[in-house]
């Protein structure tokens, strides 16, 4: 999830929704400052994160990586080691469960969403029968995302929150919300970000496993990984310690109230952005998954087969749940940026996983994660005010 404020760098076609308070993040796009020289090591990545702070963000914390030799720096009120709910970062976990699906000839990433579904992806438009489950990875099915019906958002994301914050949401009722538009366009036709194609993809989980897509992201990633800081919390509301609170002002308006929202029942996202991390463990993740200890050969090549988001962002392209990004300097990274109610992650790693990097803000109404991401790896100093 992620605020209207991040507009600059968020892929433009998931704001088409105008979303004025957080959503389920898309991806953060590289925004080409003009670099200033970092000093040595990890300064430049501490000065992003006091910077973020400065900016109103109450903490802030990154991890990062390079050649076995780690890295912490926080600022403001966080520890390196606390957990946080990682948004849409979920997305690439269900992308590798179903790709290690695929691989074990369980299921074919070209099926039609209709043979796992049978009749769940239809009205308004929508047609299961013609998107595949491909589509649903990499965002070109043309689903309505759910999170951009106005109801949903004055309810879950506005105030409604604070009287809606604990209400069990069932995957089915979020795709429900979506069919209840028109599609935003023919399957395979054009790119945009839906989180309810991440729903649907945690459903098609859950139908070829016989179980709740979280175990098997547990048992397939969390457990062999040994990623002891990760959960899948379904319905459960709060952050395991040790954590941070998380704050949003629930509308655009920077001036106005904060509120503590760390509690909250994460059904509302499902596997489009529900799963809880620290620092550590999304590297260990995403540096296992890029080198291949996750997945054979041939589904690495699936997963990072991308397809463009944009003709104004050519450096950013997406591939089956994950992204890929050119930065300013002209390194190339892989990975994923989410987002939930008052906490905004990144987590990038280079192809080769010898440089990773987790961060993350306990606010969604200020602060730029994307330059943090900058910092670290192309050593660029966050922009003076």
């Amino acid at each position: 999830m992620t605020t209207a404020r991040t507009a600059r760098t968020v892929v433009a076609a998931a704001l088409a929704a105008g979303l004025t308070v957080t959503a389920l993040a898309a991806p953060a796009l590289a925004a080409a400052p003009a670099p200033a020289p970092a000093k040595t090591g990890h300064a430049a990545t501490q000065a992003a994160l006091r910077a973020a702070v400065d900016a109103g963000v109450p903490g802030a914390v990154a991890q990062a990586r390079v050649d076995g030799r780690s890295w912490t720096g926080t600022a403001g009120e966080r520890g390196g080691d606390d957990r946080y709910r990682v948004g849409s970062i979920t997305k690439t976990f269900a992308a590798t469960v179903l790709l290690q699906l695929q691989a074990e000839g369980r299921i074919d990433l070209d099926d039609p969403v209709e043979k796992w579904l049978p009749g769940l992806v239809r009205g308004n438009g929508h047609d299961g029968r013609k998107i595949t489950v491909r589509q649903l990875l990499n965002h070109t099915s043309g689903v309505y995302s759910y999170t951009e019906d106005p109801a949903f958002q004055e309810k879950v994301f506005g105030p409604g929150f604070l009287e809606h914050r604990y209400d069990t949401w069932k995957p089915r009722e979020l795709v429900a919300v979506a069919t209840g538009h028109a599609p935003d366009f023919a399957p395979g036709t054009s790119w945009k970000y839906s989180n309810t194609n991440f729903v649907l993809a945690g459903l098609v989980i859950e139908k070829v496993t016989g179980r709740p897509y979280g175990k098997a992201v547990e048992n397939r990633i969390v457990k062999p990984l040994k990623l002891r800081a990760t959960s899948v919390p379904g319905t459960r509301t709060t952050v395991p310690q040790p954590s941070s609170r998380a704050y949003s002002t629930l509308v655009p308006d920077a001036g106005a109230p904060v509120h503590d929202v760390t509690e909250l029942n994460p059904s509302l996202a499902h596997a489009a952005g529900e799963m809880i991390s620290d620092s550590a463990d999304l590297q260990t993740f995403y540096r296992a998954l890029l080198t291949g200890r996750l997945l054979p050969k041939a589904e690495m090549r699936e997963l990072t087969a991308t397809v463009p988001v944009s003709p104004q962002y050519p450096d950013f392209r997406y591939g089956l749940g994950i992204s890929w990004q050119k930065l300013s300097c002209g390194t190339e990274v892989w990975g994923h940026g989410g987002g939930i109610h008052g906490s905004v992650s990144e987590a990038y790693t280079t192809r080769d996983g010898r440089h990773s990097l987790a961060a993350n803000i306990n606010a969604d109404w200020t602060g730029d994660t994307q330059a943090v991401v900058e910092a670290e790896f192309c050593g660029t100093l966050p922009a003076k005010k």
